[in-house]
């Protein structure tokens, strides 16, 4: 990114974004930085309260579903951090809670040699850091879905789960944006295209 200016908001003919601290960013491929519709209505996008809190909802699904691949109990760091994500969606606490506790988590996951057991704790930094910037679900999801594999058993299995869930709790148009983020996401990831 290149640092640039303030001028307005948005300049869609120079492809730059004001940030949270008033710092207008150029991506490198001069693409907007996030989709919109990810884009807390009270930050200029489209994502309304409600819909953030249930993607929050079904970023922690997602996370906790693949618990069981950590392999032993949860340390406090992890915890704490799942606990706000779940205040959070309740609107029982702040953003930068939820920020703090993604940053620990992401910390955390640098001290992890087992990789299903990263992935596993990358997916609750990437679910809880859902608050902050709703886009964030689908690193829970994508990250999950790597602890699947990374274990031996089928993505798409877990995909598919995952799709179920995200369906029975959000609108059409977000299910869809989800669904078409992770497809465009998922081979940075090391997971398998679909098919």
């Amino acid at each position: 990114m290149e640092i640039v200016s303030f001028i307005d908001n948005q300049d869609e003919e120079n492809h730059v974004q004001r940030s949270g601290t008033g710092i207008l960013c150029k991506h490198s491929t001069g693409k907007p930085l996030r989709d919109k519709r990810f884009v807390a209505i009270h930050r200029g996008g489209n994502l309304s309260p409600e819909n953030h809190r249930k993607l929050m909802k079904w970023a922690i699904t997602c996370f906790e579903h693949v618990l069981p691949y950590y392999g032993r109990e949860p340390e406090p760091v992890l915890n704490e951090a799942i606990h706000y994500a779940r205040e959070w969606s309740r609107g029982a606490c702040l953003t930068g809670d939820l920020i703090v506790a993604s940053r620990n988590v992401h910390r955390f996951a640098k001290t992890i040699t087992d990789p299903v057991a990263s992935a596993v704790v990358r997916s609750i930094g990437q679910g809880v850091a859902t608050g902050h910037m709703a886009d964030h679900c689908v690193g829970a999801a994508l990250y999950a879905q790597k602890a699947v594999l990374l274990a031996g058993n089928q993505v798409q299995d877990e995909k598919a789960w995952q799709i179920s869930k995200l369906c029975s709790e959000l609108p059409e148009d977000i299910t869809i944006l989800v669904i078409q983020t992770m497809q465009v996401k998922r081979k940075g990831l090391g997971l398998p295209d679909d098919t």
